[in-house]
């Protein structure tokens, strides 16, 4: 099939196989399209556009393809069912989340059926002047394997995320990311905004002494001494540095 479709709910889950059990390998957010490679009774096996991620959502009402305007810029935004703050629904859009903005009235933006604050949003072609200055965001978000918003979030989700949203590609995957990245730095020379990985896990780097990651042992997005965090994931997970990556 070769229709794209548009996710209109917050967050869906992408499983590994067709079952409710099965591994959550990522997760769609609102406003993100994919292709429908195949009909099922209870499911529908699908192709992510952004990163070609193929996997099993839960059978659902999506839409074609829709006109995107807007992002959102903050960590989650709340969404009200009409431009008023105390007709606060309880369901939030995630950081990046895609919308088609009809109008505006006040401090309120309209898409779909529902309002949000325009304060939250951004154009969508907007891009921050430092790529990963919205990592702070994160800090302190639970790790979730196969998460990607901020009821939980896993290491190379972070980095795609913020990628993303800057209207970089990047792949999903630690060992995609690794391949991706060409530019090849030795520990002594890193700098802000490089990906140190280690088999299956990636860090950014905020400075010669700091580190960021959604790191499962600690369940939490952390910040991290650059030392400390090397000889911790040597001494606890026997794994060195298999790669440092420059973006430009």
């Amino acid at each position: 099939m070769k229709n794209n479709f548009s996710n209109i709910y917050p967050v869906v889950n992408l499983y590994r196989k067709k079952k409710i059990t099965s591994e959550i390998v990522t997760q769609i957010l609102f406003g993100e399209t994919f292709t429908i490679l195949k009909k099922l009774k209870d499911w529908y096996k699908i192709k992510l556009d952004n990163d070609n991620y193929i996997g099993y959502v839960k059978k659902k009402k999506f839409v074609k393809k829709l006109k995107l305007t807007h992002k959102i810029s903050a960590l989650s935004s709340n969404i009200y069912k009409k431009p008023s703050s105390v007709s606060k629904l309880k369901k939030k859009l995630p950081f990046y989340s895609k919308i088609c903005v009809k109008k505006k009235k006040g401090p309120f933006s309209k898409f779909n059926n529902y309002w949000i604050k325009t304060k939250d949003l951004k154009p969508i072609n907007y891009r921050d002047k430092n790529i990963f200055s919205k990592l702070n965001l994160f800090k302190g978000v639970k790790y979730k394997w196969g998460g990607k918003n901020f009821n939980g979030i896993d290491c190379s989700a972070l980095v795609q995320l913020i990628l993303n949203y800057n209207n970089k590609y990047c792949p999903r995957d630690t060992k995609d990311q690794l391949k991706f990245f060409k530019k090849s730095i030795k520990l002594k020379n890193i700098k802000k905004n490089d990906l140190i990985f280690w088999q299956g896990h990636v860090a950014i780097v905020l400075s010669k002494q700091k580190l960021i990651h959604a790191y499962g042992p600690l369940k939490k997005v952390i910040i991290m001494n650059v030392n400390h965090a090397i000889k911790r994931i040597e001494r606890t997970a026997n794994l060195k540095i298999i790669g440092i990556r420059r973006l430009n």
